[in-house]
């Protein structure tokens, strides 16, 4: 039986769009019967676009492909995480200082989009700033969870996920510092990917070079999808100084790959508390990688370090936005989370001293993770190491007994990644007793953002779990 219209993958509605069996107004109609049915719900999208305004662009689109163009998200709606400046509309932040500056332009990621033909309808929801992996914001409130509505659909990139999750959207765009690709897709059972650093190239960093460990990325609801949209977001930017060359194949056919002989590496925990329930569905993962014909290790890098380096060079990045603030809002704190202020402030107290030995030892991690990946092609472990928590607490203050000091200490497992550019995607792997999904997190060699998509596409084609949908309200 053929699958609803909104659960059709990305490459399919574009084909579909192309053959001109769809046009861009069916498809943008049963994607607004779609939101007006869920968002009220859930809350993953916000200022969108009157529904005739988003149907002339829709309009617009089928002009377009009836003329032979061809543009790889040609006739595609999207809503650009509310991080990203899209022209007309409002980049909130989710801050409510920020919740009327309308973007006088098109960032550099959402001109690609566009160029590409994609048709922006309306923002992500994302937590203040983006920090935290748990999507909530004095702006708009809570996103939850389609799974279960009572719980998180993590974050920073929630909105997204959800949209993806319930057929809201066919594609979306987040962006990952310390596991906001990866966090929302692990608890909405979609696929996040967290590229190499500076394969989407991102112009707006304040520190472009120096402490880069935040990058742009995409998501969708197969592994094939994410890749057709990084073929469109990759690609060197002049305004970006870490900005990689080369394109990223997009479709299926590049995807597929024989792993037999393949070495990989595979850590339940690296070390750190995580959640039963995780730990018992991701049990079977060495199994899976052996049936696909890999070699299985009980094995990981030397992470030793990672997370101060990821907590110095996190707030040295935070520290830019605060001295800004002190500039131009002085009165900031009056409208700040407690968590944002606090890490704010840790940045504006570092010390010379304490960001030059994080360099130091950053260098000296990255060198021991490369050579690791000498041997392995791949790691795999969590991408997070509790399921979806209850929507009405700040963060996870405990794991499996162990307490969590602050609101980063529970994001560890992708964190402490985060610190080594390497590229890492979750996949979906699977569902607690509780119904509620848990991803696996692959992480990559060095630029090995093709290779990883491969391995990537061999898991969720033996599991299937990305074809599970959250239940009908």
């Amino acid at each position: 039986m053929d699958q609803p219209m909104h659960y059709l993958s990305a490459i399919e509605l574009r084909a579909r769009l192309q053959r001109r069996e769809l046009s861009a107004r069916e498809l943008m109609n049963a994607t607004y019967d779609r939101i007006n049915a869920l968002n009220p719900r859930l809350n993953a999208l916000v200022n969108l676009l009157p529904r005739d305004q988003a149907l002339t662009l829709a309009d617009a689109a089928d002009a377009k492909i009836a003329c032979g163009e061809n543009g790889a998200l040609l006739g595609l709606p999207m809503a650009p995480k509310d991080a990203e400046d899209a022209q007309g509309f409002p980049t909130t932040m989710g801050f409510v200082p920020f919740k009327d500056r309308i973007a006088r332009h098109d960032g550099l990621m959402v001109a690609r989009l566009k160029a590409a033909g994609a048709l922006m309808i309306g923002k992500s929801n994302m937590p203040e700033f983006g920090l935290g992996s748990h999507t909530f914001n004095r702006v708009f409130g809570h996103t939850f969870n389609p799974w279960d509505v009572s719980r998180t659909p993590g974050g920073s990139s929630g909105g997204a996920a959800v949209a993806l999750a319930t057929g809201m959207l066919p594609i979306a765009d987040g962006s990952d510092m310390g596991g906001s690709l990866r966090n929302p897709a692990s608890f909405c059972n979609v696929v996040g990917l967290r590229p190499s650093i500076g394969r989407v190239p991102d112009d707006t960093q304040a520190l472009g070079w120096f402490a880069r460990i935040s990058t742009k990325g995409p998501m969708g609801r197969t592994v094939a999808d994410a890749a057709l949209l990084l073929s469109v977001q990759t690609g060197p930017a002049s305004g970006d100084p870490l900005s990689l060359h080369g394109p990223i194949a997009a479709y299926n056919s590049t995807l597929t790959r024989d792993l037999t002989g393949m070495r990989v590496a595979f850590s339940p925990d690296l070390g750190l508390p995580v959640d039963p329930a995780v730990r018992k569905v991701l049990a079977q993962v060495p199994q899976l990688m052996t049936s696909l014909g890999c070699h299985v290790d009980l094995a990981a890098p030397d992470l030793s370090g990672a997370m101060e380096i990821f907590n110095v060079q996190r707030a040295a990045a935070l520290a830019v936005t605060g001295r800004v603030f002190e500039r131009v809002l002085p009165d900031w704190r009056q409208h700040a989370k407690d968590t944002v202020i606090w890490n704010i402030e840790q940045g504006l107290a570092l010390s010379a001293e304490a960001i030059i030995t994080s360099e130091v030892a950053r260098t000296r991690l990255y060198r021991r993770v490369a050579k690791f990946f000498e041997t392995y092609d791949a790691l795999l472990l969590p991408a997070a190491q509790v399921p979806p928590f209850d929507a009405t607490l700040d963060w996870v203050h405990e794991i499996d007994g162990v307490p969590m000091p602050t609101y980063l200490d529970w994001m560890r497992v992708c964190c402490m990644l985060s610190v080594t550019g390497l590229p890492a995607i979750s996949v979906p792997a699977g569902f607690t007793d509780d119904g509620l999904p848990i991803g696996v997190q692959i992480v990559g060699r060095p630029q090995g953002d093709l290779e990883l998509l491969q391995i990537a596409h061999a898991v969720e084609t033996a599991t299937g779990w990305y074809r599970y949908h959250p239940p009908e309200p």
